[in-house]
């Protein structure tokens, strides 16, 4: 007589009246956690988005001040980064633009929009499309003239793409750091490229000679052209290395910043 009476129930009645522990409630159940909770954890992902993109950009400039040598502990980061010029730099001419704003721009969102980047057929940094407008930094004296210029930099290492920044003399070739602020290498071989005493190394070397040939190199051995081009490879992390060595050979060459750093040396800047 019960399974004829719960015959005659409809679905929602019949669903209520099973025991607890049957299938269709445990199922219900289960799922319905899984949607409450999915929900809260995309309403609290929504909710702390602004928080932590403030929280990547306010590290992206503690690493533009580390690279310029500015940085100090317990610093009000926004503070200390108010005194660089961002500035949005066209690559093919060396010259700054203001088509878009500095303060919003994307160099990472431009490199993957087609009209705002170029696939690469000669690619050893690995990067596959470049981005045809970058951001750059210009730190200035009190005079107003030209103390440090700190260009952003990236390439393939072993596993990752790293991202980091370049700080240059006023004179466009003299090198005075070296940052990487976003990468996936091995720790404690390929991450030692994080290491203080390894990024001290960079300090002083030469981007070009005296003819303007860009020699800087990551290797071994120092080269032909001498050791005020010479950055030693990490021990152990042969590929990062390579690729360390290949990314910034690549935007310090032609087909990167080459063409503002002779706008650079030439005072126009």
């Amino acid at each position: 007589m019960s399974d004829v009476s719960n015959q005659n129930k409809g679905p929602i009645a019949r669903f209520l009246a099973a025991p607890p522990d049957s299938v269709g409630k445990t199922v219900f159940i289960a799922v319905s956690l899984c949607l409450v909770a999915s929900m809260i954890v995309s309403a609290v992902s929504v909710a702390l988005r602004p928080m932590q993109e403030q929280n990547k950009l306010k590290d992206k400039q503690a690493n533009v001040l580390q690279v310029a040598g500015l940085y100090e502990d317990g610093m009000d980061v926004i503070e200390g980064f108010s005194v660089f010029e961002p500035q949005v730099l066209e690559l093919a001419t060396g010259t700054f633009t203001d088509q878009f704003d500095p303060a919003t721009f994307d160099d990472r969102a431009a490199a993957a929009d087609p009209e705002l980047s170029a696939r690469l057929t000669d690619d050893p940094a690995g990067i596959g499309r470049q981005a045809k407008f970058v951001t750059v930094y210009l730190l200035r004296n009190n005079d107003g003239s030209l103390d440090k210029v700190i260009l952003p930099i990236h390439g393939y290492g072993l596993w990752s793409t790293l991202y980091g920044f370049i700080a240059l003399e006023e004179n466009g070739n003299d090198i005075f750091g070296l940052q990487f602020y976003d990468h996936g290498e091995t720790p404690g071989l390929g991450a030692e490229i994080d290491n203080p005493r390894w990024k001290a190394l960079w300090n002083g070397k030469r981007l070009s000679d005296d003819d303007g040939t860009l020699q800087i190199t990551v290797a071994k051995a120092a080269p032909p052209a001498g050791a005020e081009h010479h950055v030693d490879a990490l021990a152990g992390a042969t590929l990062t290395s390579v690729g360390v060595d290949n990314l910034v050979r690549f935007w310090m060459g032609e087909a990167g910043f080459a063409p503002f750093l002779e706008n650079l040396k030439a005072g126009e800047i």
